[in-house]
């Protein structure tokens, strides 16, 4: 089979399509490159997976509607794992048509391409942050989810619908996947582990937002690969069991680490893995941001068992040792 991967150079998207070519695939990565974080990270990441002869990588932007309807058309995908988007909760209420360009149209020429080229299934990203300050937890799938708190959450929720008209539709068979707080070695510069690290390495204070009274649903890089190649295996299609309103071929997942932790317990483990004392300035709540996630990934452990097997410290530890090495 041949995979269209989304945002092969950004964190989530560089496993996945390295796992896949280990695996035998034919693998096209696309990205962007953008500048919203280092682009020699992103450029280090692909060259972690350039060996492969089954994979080829293609600079360009899902924005983007004639290049990417030609490339649908050129390459003939079987399956797409669509991970580009325009990241960062904080970054939303700076930039809002950064969101809009990415996260919106670029999920309209993804379906478009789908939709026309005759792809099995399509499997997307979508996030925890569609869940707003919702007080109920742990959070479900079936939850209401109609008061976002930042532009970036309002995006993912609008790509949950725009795959569910297409589902509907067009009988195009869709995942969505809503992450919980993702980290491991070759994490992204923006989240917590990575500025969390940086600055206790090199002595700096670090930043704890809400008097560090919040709480991560934080899940390892590999448990969250191995939930997007087995769910992608799972094509929606209709059944008799069936009784759900929404369309038959379209499936909504939470997948996170069903264990949330404080910050505090999660900056001992930064500490426990460098081997050093933070220097903690304590702040007020953040816009945008939420005080807790935490996944109820009942549907995904029932679909494809899926139960995340990496403890906090030992995904820190990984994290830490590749930042020293990087750094």
């Amino acid at each position: 089979m041949k995979y269209l991967v989304t945002g092969a150079a950004g964190f989530i998207g560089n496993y996945v399509a390295e796992k896949l070519c280990s695996q035998g695939y034919d693998v096209i990565g696309l990205d962007n490159l953008n500048d919203y974080y280092d682009p020699n990270l992103k450029l280090a990441r692909l060259k972690r997976i350039e060996h492969f002869e089954n994979f080829t990588f293609v600079k360009l932007d899902i924005s983007d509607r004639d290049a990417i309807a030609a490339l649908f058309v050129k390459e003939k995908f079987d399956r797409v794992i669509h991970l580009a988007a325009q990241a960062g909760v904080r970054y939303s209420i700076e930039n809002p048509m950064a969101y809009i360009d990415s996260n919106l149209t670029g999920m309209a020429t993804i379906l478009e391409g789908c939709r026309h080229n005759h792809v099995q299934h399509l499997v997307y990203a979508s996030s925890s942050s569609v869940y707003g300050a919702n007080k109920k937890i742990p959070f479900a799938e079936d939850d209401r989810v109609d008061y976002p708190v930042s532009l970036y959450a309002a995006t993912k929720k609008a790509n949950e619908l725009m795959a569910h008209t297409y589902s509907h539709l067009y009988s195009l068979p869709t995942t969505g996947l809503r992450f919980f707080t993702v980290y491991g070695p070759w994490g992204r510069p923006d989240m917590a582990p990575f500025l969390f690290t940086d600055a206790v390495v090199n002595g700096r204070s670090i930043k704890v937002f809400n008097e560090g009274k919040m709480q991560r649903d934080f899940t390892y890089i590999d448990d969250i690969v191995e939930g997007i190649l087995r769910i992608q295996n799972v094509i929606p299609k209709p059944s008799d069991t069936n009784t759900s309103e929404a369309s038959p071929f379209y499936k909504l997942y939470n997948i996170g680490n069903n264990r949330p932790v404080e910050l505090e317990a999660f900056i001992s483990c930064i500490e426990n893995a460098i081997g050093k004392n933070a220097i903690k300035n304590y702040l007020p709540m953040q816009d945008g941001d939420v005080v807790r996630t935490f996944a109820d990934i009942t549907n995904l452990e029932n679909e494809i068992g899926f139960k995340p097997q990496t403890k906090l410290q030992d995904g820190i530890n990984n994290f830490v040792k590749w930042f020293k090495n990087y750094y």
